[in-house]
């Protein structure tokens, strides 16, 4: 079976029992299947195998605690320096750590560690979770939230790859042409 047809079988049906899963038997979780979603795209445009999970998810855990960081520390200067101007320091300084930070082989994949600052920022704004930052459930806290979100797409982008590999090395049924 050609490679694309095997992974269109093997994302598919992972990407259909994920949604399900978070929308359903997880939903008191509130894990956010987007966020998986950006990390199994993140593993594939950073070239798949066991080489993107091992430099993706740290990347992505390292970008959601400087967006978390980002975010408390704008909370914490907004009544100071108001909102635009504390939340363009404290982004600019984020993104400054990020990109220093790719000086270290483990978080040297800087859009990976964008993904994820970015995915913390957009759940805590979007869900009005800003007053939470540092509550102790994996529902509320958006840096916990996240993280468990986009490893758990990491990980389906990983398993993914090797089922889509498994099925297009099976050898074409007897009379049938070959890919």
């Amino acid at each position: 079976m050609p490679i694309l047809t095997a992974l269109a079988i093997s994302i598919g049906a992972l990407g259909g029992i994920a949604t399900w899963a978070f929308v359903g038997p997880l939903a008191g979780f509130g894990l956010q299947i987007w966020a998986a979603f950006v990390a199994w795209a993140a593993y594939y445009h950073s070239g798949g195998k066991a080489a993107a999970l091992k430099s993706n998810l740290p990347a992505h855990i390292f970008g959601a605690f400087v967006g978390w960081a980002a975010l408390f520390a704008i909370t914490k200067l907004a009544g100071a320096l108001g909102v635009p101007l504390a939340g363009g320091l404290c982004v600019g300084i984020g993104a400054a750590a990020i990109v220093l930070a790719a000086n270290l082989p483990l978080l040297a994949g800087i859009p990976s560690s964008v993904y994820g600052f970015g995915c913390v920022a957009g759940f805590t704004l979007l869900a009005g979770k800003l007053e939470l930052l540092t509550a102790a459930s994996i529902v509320d806290n958006p840096f916990i939230n996240i993280v468990v979100s986009m490893a758990i797409g990491a990980l389906l982008a990983f398993a993914s790859e090797k089922i889509g590999t498994a099925l297009a090395a099976k050898p074409a049924a007897a009379g049938a042409p070959a890919a």
